[in-house]
C-alpha cells in the first residue's frame, strides 16, 4: 500500500530497495529554502543493516502489508519457540532471535500475536502486561523511602528488573512486556 512520505512513523515496515525495512527514527524537516522532506533511519529485517534515507514529502513509499494471527505459546527448544493456532490447531515455529529477550516472558498457553510477511513469521507481540513471580531480591534498606529508589530483582524466568523497595522475594508482580519494567504488585 502506497503512503506519502509525511505519513511515515516509527515502527512501520516499508518495502524499499527490494528489502523489508523497519523505521527506527523519523524526522520531518521543512527547511527555509526548498521542499519539505522526511529524514528516516531504517533497519533491514533480513540483513540486519541500517540505512538513513531522505524522502521528499511529495514522494510515495510502499508500506508492507502484514498478516496478524493469534497463537498460543506451547514450548521452546534450543533454537525455536513453538506456537499453536487455537482455531485450526496448526503449529508453527519461530526462531528465538525473532522474539528476542521477551521470549523469557512466554508462559504456556499465553496468547500472542504473530505478524507474517509473505507467510514468514516476522515478529511476535506479547500482551502488554504479564504476571511474573519475584525469585530473588535484596532486602529493603531502612529509611530508604524515596519513591525513585528502586532495587534489583530476579524474576522466576531469569530476567533482571528494577522493583520498588516494598517488593519481597516470592511476590507476584505485573511486568510491561514492551519496556520490561515493573508495573504493579498483585
Amino acid at each position: 500500500m502506497k503512503i506519502n512520505a509525511g505519513e511515515i512513523r516509527v515502527g512501520m515496515l516499508l518495502e524499499y530497495k527490494n528489502d523489508l525495512w523497519q523505521v527506527l527514527k523519523t524526522q520531518h524537516v521543512k527547511p527555509g529554502k526548498g521542499g519539505a522532506f522526511a529524514q528516516v533511519e531504517m533497519k533491514s529485517m533480513g540483513k540486519n543493516t541500517k540505512l538513513n534515507e531522505r524522502f521528499r514529502s511529495s514522494e510515495n513509499v510502499e508500506k508492507a502489508s502484514l498478516e496478524e494471527t493469534t497463537f498460543n505459546f506451547l514450548y521452546a527448544d534450543e533454537n525455536n519457540y513453538f506456537f499453536m493456532d487455537p482455531k485450526t490447531f496448526e503449529q508453527i515455529e519461530v526462531k528465538k532471535n525473532i522474539v528476542g529477550k521477551k521470549g523469557k516472558l512466554l508462559t504456556e498457553n499465553l496468547e500472542v500475536s504473530v505478524s507474517f510477511y509473505n507467510e514468514k513469521p516476522l515478529s511476535v507481540d506479547l500482551p502488554n502486561q504479564v504476571k511474573c513471580k519475584i525469585e530473588e531480591t535484596d532486602a529493603a534498606l531502612k529509611g530508604q523511602t524515596v519513591s525513585s529508589s528502586y532495587k534489583p530483582a530476579t524474576l522466576d524466568n531469569g530476567l533482571n528488573i528494577q522493583v520498588p523497595p516494598f517488593i519481597d522475594s516470592g511476590d507476584e508482580v505485573i511486568i510491561d512486556t514492551r519496556t520490561l519494567e515493573y508495573v504493579k504488585k498483585i
